[in-house]
């Protein structure tokens, strides 16, 4: 009876050392997000919560991001294995010696906008000489800049420029009457504006791809080097194929996708109403991406931030900065 109680301890015992073995088998991958917990990346949230990770053998680490964290600085220390930002700081970045490579890309269609109060006086972009502009910076100024320089308007105040106002991570600028136009993303805070009491009917949009200086945002990012790591390699082919299968089914079902978001939110800070309606604007992004980055897409990104006049977002045309390995890997 000891002997059978034994060995059946034993067995428990082997099982329990299995199990756990098993579960640190998971290979750990740690994302860290271009801005707070919201819908804009409800994709990976998703991959998370219905279990498309752990089918690819990950354990992932979702680090939200905020406006004192730059993903390009979290990568450079360690922080993280692969991060979502915008080419343009991606790109500025490798031409100062951080070897981001571009390894999927998720958004087909850029979201980013340049909103303006029609009682400003702006009809079209030859209406902003004189007028005071709010626009991101932490790298997201470069769009920005490209078309100023495009445009041939300064930047730097002058009657036959614009006043540039380092606007913070909101709209308040153009609801206090501090600027003539903010910029905004067309899933956020586009309606936070509205929200806040203007009409669409007050305002004049801008949007960077009718503009024809649209870039690639919310793309995933790793360092290159990292890239000769069989192992590593391996690791992102499973973790952009489980991405991308979370975003497919967050453009499918954006309400269940909202819902997954707010679960995750550990501020409580986002609503159930701002989210679904962010979700419904996010899918209109990433609808027609597959994950792999459009050539021609990443040609035009280089050429706007190319085209900065005097002191271009980027000096040259960069090499190497991105690549299809993982994709056409995780496609198959």
């Amino acid at each position: 009876m000891k002997l059978k109680s034994a060995l059946i301890a034993g067995a428990l015992s082997g099982a329990v050392v299995l199990s756990a073995g098993l579960a640190q088998a998971a290979d750990k991958v740690t994302l860290q997000l271009k801005w707070v917990t919201q819908a804009q990346f409800a994709g990976y949230y998703v991959a998370a919560d219905k279990g498309y990770y752990d089918d690819e053998g990950l354990d992932v680490t979702i680090k939200p991001g905020g406006p004192d964290i730059a993903p390009t600085q979290v990568i450079a220390g360690g922080g993280a294995d692969v991060v979502v930002e915008w080419m343009p700081a991606a790109l500025a970045a490798r031409e100062k010696g951080l070897p981001l490579v571009n390894i999927a890309q998720p958004f087909k269609s850029s979201g980013m906008m340049l909103t303006c109060r029609k009682d400003s006086g702006i009809a079209s972009p030859a209406d902003f000489p004189g007028k005071t502009l709010g626009v991101w910076f932490f790298g997201n100024e470069f769009p920005f800049l490209s078309w100023m320089s495009q445009l041939g308007i300064p930047t730097d105040g002058s009657a036959q420029g614009v006043e540039v106002l380092k606007q913070g991570f909101n709209v308040d600028p153009i609801l206090q009457g501090q600027a003539d136009c903010v910029s905004t993303m067309t899933y956020n805070e586009y309606w936070q504006i509205i929200d806040a009491g203007l009409t669409p009917e007050e305002l004049v949009v801008f949007k960077y791809a009718e503009q024809g200086v649209a870039t690639q945002e919310d793309g995933l990012y790793v360092l290159e080097q990292n890239l000769s790591d069989p192992a590593f390699k391996d690791k992102m082919v499973r973790f952009v194929r489980a991405s991308m299968k979370g975003w497919k089914w967050a453009e499918q079902n954006p309400e269940a996708a909202a819902d997954i978001v707010l679960e995750n939110d550990a501020t409580g800070a986002q609503t159930e109403e701002h989210q679904v309606r962010m979700m419904g604007e996010i899918a209109k992004l990433t609808a027609g991406s597959n994950g792999s980055l459009d050539p021609a897409d990443y040609e035009r990104t280089v050429a706007t931030l190319l085209a900065g006049g005097s002191d271009p977002v980027i000096s040259m045309e960069p090499t190497g900065a991105w690549t299809h390995a993982i994709t056409d890997e995780a496609l198959q």
